[in-house]
């Protein structure tokens, strides 16, 4: 058959559902060899490369499977390493197909010729060039694999357009399920043995957990052993902001409460933890904590992550082995009060009760009836997540919103609460929401943006109307890229090239067939949010000015003292 024909029947052999990209010249024979297939495979035409590759790379983690984009050759594929560089340090697994010209070209200078290869290679887990059709299956089936293996990431496969021509018998490789590794038992017996002789343990939940489904098992361990816990921003919701014991995210270090126990605790317990999210170097600068290790990875080197155990296995499996052989202990010595009447095998650190206790405050009554405008960041997300179910997803984009967002958004469920926080790059937002309704389409999807981020992808409301998909956008409104003007002036004094003008949102969507809003009061906002959630196949985009005075508060939020009296009631 055809290369291009034999090319999508190996991605129908991956179970792969949708391609997100553009087309060009240089791909054209692959476009006719998907549209010439069964459609088994949607393709979802997106304005701009970058927009692709932040829906494949939401589909990755909304699935767990590989998302796919695709471009046609140089400036088409310089579009997608954005996207692509965020997938790949965010840990989401995708494949980029990228088109090329032919090969008796490369060796000199031609039309939009480049060595895309070489420069998707510092953003990818692995990449290639094809050179031959028969070794199309090969090189799919190896590029899904890599993908997948932990930790997961992104892989690229350049297809030239003499080598989509040629023809081939060879057949796809039929994927293997591959089963995780279990963890040692002398290693899981020396992990419990450190956690039960531990006085203040914490567990460090990170996003290696959200990718191993260890929510239920962590749940269990912190239900069994009594032990606080804490997130990273990417791991928000493995387990819920509601528990007792879980003191919610850690990760903005200049105004953490979680940090203040960390500080007290003598182990940590880090679980898929990413080092890419928040470095140890903030928790650890003493060098004074016995750490275990858990996750599908060795830990990266580094001086201020040390394990004292380093267990390199399936996490769901590793902790429940870990759960089993502390309760095996518990129920050994329970006649020698190694549990206390709270079913903790220590006892909770005061500091650990009243960190729980403000938090709780903060994100649910504290500012519960304050209607000043323009809107507290603090209200706005606190009206977001009251007008939510537990299972309907917010998307951060990157900016302040997305500390207030990994700070205040109370979350109950893993992946519904996404945030970008490996390579942070401005505009995931919009695009994300657009793959993320695709994969959830009984769910609404809010995509939190500040007027700077929106605008870098605003393109892509026109593929949401296309589609039919009643996301709901709301822009943070300010005029000013306002965490580098914070960061300015907390150093300098003053901000500087830092402001911009908007256009008015309202119009701008009703130019492109959403429905617009620009909010003018607090009251009003929850009103029109209530209004968005009832589209059933438009887009809403809602604009609200917000009191980014409020962002001195990352940098410092007086909440050290820990004054009773910060309490409610």
């Amino acid at each position: 058959m055809k290369a291009t024909d034999l090319f999508i029947k190996c991605l129908e052999s991956e179970g792969v559902e949708y391609i997100f990209g553009l087309p060009g010249e240089e791909n054209a024979d692959l476009m006719i060899s998907l549209a010439d297939s069964k459609n088994t495979i949607k393709f979802i035409l997106v304005r701009h490369e970058q927009a692709a590759a932040f829906l494949a790379d939401m589909y990755g983690r909304l699935t767990q499977k590989v998302g796919v984009c695709l471009s046609t050759l140089g400036p088409g594929a310089t579009n997608l390493t954005t996207g692509v560089a965020n997938a790949n340090m965010d840990r989401s697994p995708i494949l980029t197909i990228t088109g090329q010209t032919d090969t008796d070209f490369l060796h000199k200078e031609s039309h939009q010729n480049m060595d895309v290869v070489t420069m998707f290679k510092p953003i990818t887990k692995w990449n290639w060039s094809i050179r031959n059709a028969d070794s199309i299956p090969e090189i799919i089936r190896r590029a899904f694999k890599i993908a997948l293996e932990e930790k997961v990431g992104a892989v690229q496969i350049e297809l030239p357009q003499d080598i989509a021509k040629m023809d081939s018998k060879i057949k796809p490789i039929v994927k293997q399920k591959v089963l995780r590794s279990r963890p040692n038992r002398e290693l899981i017996q020396k992990a419990a043995k450190i956690i039960l002789h531990a006085k203040t343990p914490l567990l460090l939940v990170g996003n290696g957990c959200i990718r191993g489904n260890a929510s239920y098992c962590l749940r269990k361990f912190v239900e069994k052993t009594g032990i606080y816990s804490m997130n990273t921003f990417m791991a928000k919701g493995v387990i819920s902001d509601k528990a007792q014991r879980h003191l919610q995210t850690i990760g903005i270090k200049e105004a953490d409460h979680a940090l203040l126990a960390m500080e007290e605790a003598d182990l940590i317990i880090a679980v898929g933890y990413d080092l890419v999210e928040y470095n140890p170097k903030n928790w650890n600068s003493n060098l004074n904590k016995k750490i275990i290790h858990i996750d599908f990875a060795p830990a990266e080197v580094d001086t201020y992550y040390p394990p004292t155990i380093e267990i390199a296995a399936d996490i769901d499996y590793t902790v429940q082995a870990i759960t089993q052989e502390i309760e095996k202990h518990k129920h050994k010595h329970h006649n020698n009060n190694i549990v206390n009447d709270n079913n903790s095998i220590y006892n909770i650190p005061e500091q650990f009760k009243r960190i729980k206790k403000e938090v709780v405050w903060r994100n649910t009554e504290k500012f519960k009836h304050n209607f000043s405008y323009p809107i507290m960041p603090e209200k706005l997300v606190f009206d977001v997540r009251n007008a939510l179910d537990q299972n309907d997803i917010v998307i951060s984009d990157v900016g302040a919103h997305k500390l207030w967002i990994a700070k205040l958004y109370e979350t109950y469920v893993p992946n519904t609460c996404i945030i970008p926080n490996g390579f942070c790059s401005m505009g995931f937002a919009l695009p994300a929401a657009i793959a993320a309704q695709l994969v959830k389409p009984n769910q609404k999807i809010v995509a939190m943006c500040g007027d700077g981020a929106f605008l870098m992808n605003v393109q892509e409301i026109e593929t949401a109307v296309r589609l039919q998909l009643p996301i709901i956008i709301i822009i943070w409104c300010d005029s000013d890229f306002g965490l580098i003007s914070l960061k300015q002036i907390e150093e300098f004094g003053r901000s500087a090239f830092t402001k911009f003008n908007n256009p008015d949102f309202a119009k701008l969507a009703k130019s492109f067939g959403a429905i617009g809003y620009n909010v003018k009061s607090t009251k009003e906002f929850s009103k029109v949010l209530e209004k968005a959630k009832r589209s059933t196949n438009v887009p809403v985009i809602i604009s609200t000015k917000v009191d980014y005075s409020r962002n001195r508060l990352l940098l410092n939020d007086n909440f050290t003292a820990l004054h009773v009296g910060h309490f409610a009631g």
